[in-house]
């Protein structure tokens, strides 16, 4: 009788994790849309895990800066790198030789890095320098498990659909350290619950 009370108690609360995931998932204040040239890739920001750097971003998305910004750096199996609002912007002040040194006017943000998530296919985490403290606008998205940035990175999300499209992102010259010529872009991005 007690195992099976014990089984029933498993069960009900594995429901109220799923539905809880489920719910964060959904959740049009913190679900992120960025339309590439093929489409729209949807991601679930986690708030839950790094609060400052979930409101930085929503406020430059709302801003509108980071449309149009190229994805600069992307190494295959790796990651894709992206939001140099400062000098990535390909319609407005794009420079090669500056992007991926640039932030935005906003003040960089302390370290919220996580000891329960790990940097799998899909995460999106924050970029920046050696300084842990330094991460302003600037974001990746995993195409591969990479354990070395487990707890090293703040993680900001996880894609939830376009994965695919994310994979299709024009890849730069190992040699390079990633860096991309005539890189692709994100056209348009948006807060879910701001509409279209």
């Amino acid at each position: 009788m007690q195992l099976k009370r014990l089984a029933t108690c498993f069960v009900v609360l594995f429901g109220l994790v799923a539905a809880s995931v489920s719910a964060l998932a959904a959740d049009p204040e913190n679900t992120m849309i960025i339309t590439l040239k093929d489409g729209d890739v949807t991601i679930a920001l986690r708030p839950d895990l790094a609060p400052k750097h979930v409101e930085q971003i929503k406020k430059l998305v709302r801003q509108g800066a980071y449309d149009n910004v190229a994805f600069h750096r992307v190494i295959d199996g790796f990651m894709a790198q992206t939001g140099d609002v400062k000098f990535g912007n390909m319609k407005n002040g794009f420079s090669a030789d500056a992007v991926g040194t640039g932030g935005s006017d906003l003040p960089d943000l302390p370290a919220e890095f996580s000891t329960s998530e790990r940097y799998v296919r899909g995460v999106v985490g924050m970029a920046r320098s050696q300084n842990p403290d330094s991460a302003n606008s600037q974001f990746f998205i995993m195409f591969a498990p990479a354990p070395p940035l487990d707890g090293q990175y703040t993680i900001v999300g996880n894609v939830e659909k376009g994965m695919e499209l994310v994979d299709q992102i024009k890849k730069g010259d190992e040699a390079q350290n990633g860096v991309v010529t005539g890189p692709d872009r994100m056209i348009k991005v948006r807060i879910a619950a701001d509409g279209k």
